[in-house]
C-alpha cells in the first residue's frame, strides 16, 4: 500500500513540476485577444463536436473500466475472508 501511496506523490509532484515550466510572457495584447482561432475553425467545420464526443467516450469508458475493477476487487476480498 506504501508503494502506491509514494507513487501517486511522485506521480503529482513531476505534473506540478510540468506544470510551472510552461509559463511565458504574457503581454497587453493578450488581454484584448478574445477570439481562440483553434476553436474558432473547428466549430465553424464541425469538428468540435466530434472531439468532444471523443472526450465523453474516454471519460465514460475509464469511468466504467474503474467501476468494473472495483467490484472484481471488493468480490474477491469478499471471497478471501471467507477462506479459513
Amino acid at each position: 500500500m506504501n508503494k502506491i501511496k509514494y507513487f501517486f506523490i511522485l506521480l503529482f509532484m513531476s505534473l506540478s513540476l510540468s506544470i510551472l515550466a510552461q509559463k511565458q510572457a504574457i503581454e497587453k495584447e493578450d488581454y484584448n485577444n478574445s477570439r481562440i482561432e483553434m476553436a474558432d475553425t473547428m466549430r465553424s467545420e464541425g469538428k468540435i463536436y466530434v472531439l468532444v464526443a471523443i472526450i465523453v467516450t474516454l471519460f465514460v469508458g475509464f469511468t466504467l473500466y474503474t467501476i468494473r475493477t472495483e467490484q472484481k476487487i471488493k468480490k474477491l476480498e469478499k471471497s478471501l475472508k471467507n477462506k479459513p
